[in-house]
Formats: structure tokens, C-alpha cells, sequence
């Protein structure tokens, strides 16, 4: 993999009905994967998922999702900046037929290789773990759907992060590459997405920057411009900062899976920039957040 293959623009990788199909092969890792689907009000499409199993997650709108006799209702949410929302656990193996409801919407399916097969089930938006970390311009709002809260997994870790105008997150630079006491190799893919606070701007509008960089023993190098629908693959050194001007909010979708089965994220910052979290010390969260006021 080249440092231009990390870089995934919006609509250069679709798929059948996906507009966006990442498989572990299409990346040239192990376990991670990432579809979009987006679905006009009362249209399906069928998802196999043979080996994988998946978090269905609704950015933008409703659906249901018929899978091994049961129909899940996910009510989902205006846009991925708005709320948090509910979500299903597809297990490996499964294959689901998705509906959009009411007037369409946009849905993700995160996805990694599995070894177990685990019921599926659907969540609850109340389930999902909403954090604040960082501190100052580095706040931002992180949303975990599949880590550290009540759904279980075989190996996929999903988690959603929105940066308000003018802050940086997945900062300082961190990694998990290797298995040690202090990080598990977790492949990691970023989906971004952007609101602009113009008068009369179109869903979606909006810019940021994304960095990583590798280790001497393994080189990488990006520094890429991106906008909505843009996806990024980290597959192993340094990741971050992720930086939104003023006058946009960010979103991104992190996916994340390894050859682990213990649920496990754990990271080390790049050494150059750990001294950061120490003037985080006495400083307040920025107010805009959560964004996910209602369900904070």
C-alpha cells in the first residue's frame, strides 16, 4: 500500500448498491471493513455479510432491517451531527435486507472479520457511551457504539467523533501498531463528513485536514484535505491531528478491528507531542459540547 492508496475520495471505491465498499482485501489489511448505502424513501438493497459481522449504523434517517426473522426499527437521526443514535449488531454470517423509511436516509455498515458468530440484536440509542475528551480547542465529542458499552463484539470497535469549528482532535498523534501492555494492533478507518454554519449552505458542505505519519521502521506519510464522504486507512503508525476551520463542524466515523478478540483499545501518543496533555490541566471543555445535547 502507497501513501496515495490511503486516501479514499468520495465515490472512488462504490460497490453494487454501496456507494462505498472498504473490504480487508480492498485495503490490504486483515479485518476492518466499511460500506455506505444510501437509500431513497422505500428502497432496499440486500447485505451479505459471510465472513464479517457489522454494526448498522444510521447517519442520516430511519430504516429497517430484516434479518434471521426479526425486523429491526432504527428511528436513526436528522444527520450524524444532531444526535446520537439507535443501531443493530449484525452477526457474521447474516444476510439482512435494509430499508430506508420515511424520506430516505444514509446508512454505515462498520464491519470486521469474525471468528464468532453472535446473535444479532438492535441497540438502543440510550446504550451508546458519550465522552468529552481533550480539552480547549483540542474538545471534541466522541460517541461509542461499540466500545466500552453494553453491545458485544468479536472483534469490531465503532465509535463516532465530532470536532467543532477551529478545534483539533485524535490529537496528540497516536498509534496502536503492536501488542504490548500499552497498545493492541487495531486496523482503523476514518469516514468524514461536514457541516457548514453558512447561511443557506447545502448538507455536507465543509473542509478539513487530516495528518499520519509513520515510524522509521515503517514509513508513511499524509497529510490530505478532506471533505464529505472521504475516507482515510490507517494501518499502522501515527494518526492524527484532525483539524476543521472555523465555521465547519466535523464528523468522522472510526472503524476499527485486529487479530485481539478482547475489545481492547489501547494506544501511545507519538513522544514528540505527549507534553500537550499537561497544558490541558485547568482548562474547561469547549462549550459548544455535546452536540448530542438531548441525549447528553
Amino acid at each position: 500500500m502507497t501513501d496515495t492508496d490511503l486516501l479514499v475520495p468520495a465515490g472512488s471505491a462504490p460497490n453494487g448498491p454501496f456507494g462505498l465498499d472498504i473490504t480487508p482485501e480492498r485495503a490490504g489489511w486483515g479485518y476492518s471493513g466499511l460500506k455506505t448505502l444510501e437509500l431513497s424513501a422505500g428502497a432496499s438493497a440486500p447485505v451479505a455479510l459471510g465472513k464479517d459481522e457489522a454494526i448498522a449504523l444510521p447517519m442520516a434517517g430511519g430504516f429497517e432491517i430484516a434479518v434471521e426473522g426479526q425486523t429491526f426499527h432504527l428511528q436513526g437521526r436528522p444527520d450524524e451531527f444532531s444526535a446520537v443514535t439507535d443501531y443493530a449488531y449484525l452477526g457474521r454470517g447474516t444476510t439482512a435486507q435494509i430499508t430506508a423509511t420515511g424520506d430516505g436516509g444514509r446508512l454505515a455498515l462498520a464491519t470486521a472479520r469474525a471468528e464468532e458468530t453472535l446473535a444479532s440484536s438492535y441497540r438502543p440509542a440510550e446504550e451508546v457511551r458519550l465522552e468529552l475528551r481533550g480539552s480547549g480547542s483540542a474538545s471534541r465529542e466522541v460517541r461509542n457504539y461499540a466500545l466500552g458499552n453494553a453491545v458485544s463484539t468479536d472483534r469490531l470497535l465503532v465509535v463516532e467523533v465530532i470536532t467543532p469549528g477551529g478545534n483539533w482532535s485524535s490529537y496528540p498523534p497516536h498509534k496502536h501498531d503492536v501488542h504490548s501492555e500499552d497498545e493492541r494492533v487495531l486496523e482503523e478507518i476514518y469516514h468524514f463528513r461536514f457541516r457548514s454554519h453558512a447561511l443557506g449552505a447545502q448538507t455536507g458542505e465543509g473542509v478539513g485536514y487530516h495528518r499520519q505519519h509513520g515510524t522509521p521502521e515503517r514509513p508513511m506519510d499524509l497529510l490530505a484535505e478532506v471533505r464529505s464522504g472521504d475516507t482515510v486507512l490507517v494501518p499502522h503508525g501515527y494518526h492524527g491531528p484532525c483539524m476543521v476551520p472555523p465555521g465547519y463542524d466535523m464528523y468522522y466515523l472510526n472503524v476499527m478491528a485486529g487479530p485481539e478478540r478482547d475489545g481492547t483499545w489501547k494506544m501511545t501518543d507519538d513522544p514528540h507531542y505527549t507534553w500537550v496533555r499537561e497544558t490541558w490541566d485547568g482548562q474547561a471543555f469547549d462549550s459548544r459540547l455535546p452536540l448530542a445535547k438531548e441525549q447528553s
